[in-house]
């Protein structure tokens, strides 16, 4: 986390601006990755550990998000799911380490 604000919009770490005020009313924007309880995030923002949501959670497969959904036929669509590659794998060891996976 930003150790310093040099001024109220920004905050500064190793002097490179990675924290500021939106241009939406109330927003602060990151040009960086955030990791929470983690130091080496690997994604825009990581959480390890409980994340507690008071409010809605959008993802783009929720139904909430589409419209238009239709049936469609069925054995067309498991001949596509035939020719899908399917694989087995296991996590690389500093991976499963930094996101706590212990059987990878």
């Amino acid at each position: 986390f930003p150790s310093q604000a040099s001024n109220p919009g920004q905050f500064e770490s190793d002097g490179d601006v990675l924290w500021q005020r939106g241009h939406v009313p109330e927003t602060i924007v990151c040009h960086a990755r955030v990791g929470i309880n983690t130091d080496a995030p690997d994604e825009a923002l990581v959480v390890c550990g409980n994340a507690k949501v008071m409010g809605r959670v959008m993802h783009p497969s929720d139904s909430r998000a589409k419209q238009n959904i239709q049936e469609v036929d069925t054995n067309e669509q498991l001949r596509r799911i035939t020719q899908m590659r399917v694989v087995e794998y296991d996590y690389k060891p500093e991976f499963a380490s930094v996101m706590g996976i212990k059987n990878t």
